[in-house]
C-alpha cells in the first residue's frame, strides 16, 4: 500500500493534468465535444463528465457513503461548468484528506458499486483507484482531442516535475 504523502502527490498530479485537459477542451466546439469517437464513454464531453463522476463517486465511497449510484452522463455540461465541478470536488477531497493520518489508509471501507453490490477494500487502495480511474480516462480524453484535431496537453508526470539542467 502507498503512504499518504505519495497518494497526495499522485492526486495533485492528477488534478494538474485535469486542469490542462480542460484548458485544451475549452475551445472545442459543441459539435466536436459531442462527436462519437467510439472510445470509452464515446464523446469527449462524456469522457470528461465520466471522469468527474468517477472522482465524485470514489470520494464519497472513501468517505463512507455506500449508497451512491453512478450519475447519468448524457448532460450537455459546458467545459467551464465541468472545471468548476472538478475544482469543488478537489477542494472537498483535499479538506477531507487533511483529516487523515497514515494509519487510516489500512482501514477497511465498505462501499457499493454502481450495480449495488457491496464490497470492502482498504481506504488506501480506494484512494489509489480514484487517481488511476482518472488517469485512464485522461488518456482517452487526450486521444479524443488528437482525433478531433484540437490542441492536446502533454500529461506525462516528468513533464510536470522536470526542471532545466
Amino acid at each position: 500500500m502507498l503512504d499518504l504523502q505519495t497518494l497526495r502527490t499522485l492526486l495533485t498530479y492528477t488534478d494538474w493534468s485535469t486542469t490542462r485537459l480542460l484548458e485544451c477542451a475549452a475551445p472545442v466546439s459543441d459539435e466536436h465535444l459531442d462527436t462519437d469517437l467510439h472510445i470509452g464513454p464515446g464523446t469527449l464531453r462524456r469522457i470528461l463528465l465520466h471522469t468527474y463522476n468517477g472522482e465524485l463517486i470514489w470520494l464519497k465511497r472513501c468517505q463512507g457513503t455506500i449508497e451512491n449510484p453512478w450519475p447519468g452522463e448524457s448532460e450537455k455540461v459546458s467545459i467551464a461548468d465541468l472545471a468548476t465541478r472538478f475544482r469543488a470536488n478537489t477542494a472537498a477531497r483535499n479538506t477531507w484528506l487533511s483529516t487523515l493520518d497514515p494509519t487510516t489508509l489500512a482501514r477497511t471501507q465498505t462501499y457499493r458499486d454502481s450495480k449495488g453490490t457491496l464490497y470492502q477494500a482498504p481506504l488506501g487502495d480506494m484512494l489509489l483507484q480514484t487517481a488511476m480511474h482518472t488517469k485512464h480516462h485522461q488518456a482517452q480524453a487526450v486521444n479524443a482531442l488528437k482525433r478531433l484535431g484540437a490542441q492536446w496537453p502533454e500529461l506525462d508526470y516528468m513533464y510536470r516535475v522536470r526542471q532545466p539542467a
